[in-house]
């Protein structure tokens, strides 16, 4: 689980690495597209998975959509705030999930004290908003800084909607091949058109350090990691590895810090870590009842990716 998390944390990372020579719209349609033909052969063909008929035209569209947002957010994002920044506000996911699941399911209802963590996350993402653009060296980075904090924000709130739409669907029933599947082949079939209209479609000259980040979102991340990640909610308590799952944006800042060289400000990781205690709040006392939902079936520490 530690591996995973560090894994997950680095996906920020890899894409800003390597945005000046491939840009990061392109990045994850390159990704979404390759590993989605991995899924699909290890689903139907090694693991022969008894895939359900007839969700991709309704429920598996609309998983496909939200995935492709929030990647295309995250891809926008990551042109103006930093890796450290977009680890944490797009892993607010399950605090959307737990709100949209809320009105959605009522065996999902939030408590007194859910609600309460709700609140203290959601002041906790505003002090990390006010926080972001402190350091901001003019107002055209400071402005850029926010919006990009938003993208961030954003792409977390479409992850959230993912796994509302998994838990009140068909595909709840599916095998997590199913609907992986869905989710990286309507994010490469909305981005990769987007990235060659938007001028984004030309390919420098691969570097090794371009081919490594590639190898690694396509393989490491987008493939093996949530393969890995649903056979052990069918293993171990969902819950725990749930709470688990949090280190993920820890992990995110502290290889920004080291590999980026980004700069956190104290208030930022105040923030941070008050909208982590709102969110364990949350998922803690929701979830040890009863077996956690499982990640969007793209992960989440109710739904960790």
């Amino acid at each position: 689980m530690v591996a995973l998390c560090l894994t997950w944390g680095a996906q920020q990372v890899a894409i800003k690495a390597i945005a000046g020579a491939l840009d990061p719209l392109m990045q994850v349609a390159l990704r979404s597209a390759i590993a989605a033909c991995f899924v699909w052969v290890f689903g139907r063909v090694i693991t022969r998975d008894p895939w359900l008929p007839n969700l991709w035209c309704r429920s598996g569209m609309i998983v496909g959509l939200l995935f492709a947002a929030e990647f295309l957010c995250i891809a926008q994002g990551l042109r103006w705030t930093t890796a450290s920044h977009m680890a944490v506000f797009l892993y607010t996911a399950p605090l959307f999930a737990a709100i949209g699941l809320h009105v959605r399911l009522p065996e999902e209802r939030l408590g007194v004290r859910q609600w309460i963590g709700v609140g203290i996350s959601f002041a906790g993402i505003a002090v990390t908003f006010l926080a972001g653009g402190e350091n901001s060296i003019s107002q055209t980075g400071f402005t850029q800084g926010l919006l990009g904090d938003a993208m961030g924000l954003l792409a977390g709130a479409a992850w959230g909607l993912t796994t509302v739409v998994v838990r009140s669907s068909k595909l709840s029933d599916a095998p997590a091949s199913q609907t992986l599947y869905y989710q990286l082949m309507g994010a490469a079939l909305v981005l990769l058109p987007l990235a060659m209209l938007d001028g984004r479609g030309s390919f420098p000259a691969f570097s090794g350090i371009v081919w490594t980040s590639m190898i690694f979102q396509t393989l490491a991340v987008s493939f093996v990691s949530y393969l890995i990640w649903f056979w052990m909610l069918r293993h171990y308590l969902a819950a725990r590895l749930g709470i688990m799952a949090f280190m993920t944006p820890l992990f995110g800042v502290l290889l920004g810090i080291w590999l980026l060289d980004e700069a956190v400000s104290d208030e930022f990781i105040a923030g941070a870590f008050l909208s982590l205690a709102g969110l364990l709040m949350v998922n803690v006392s929701s979830r040890a009842k009863r077996p956690m939902p499982q990640p969007r079936l793209a992960p989440q520490p109710g739904e960790f990716r």
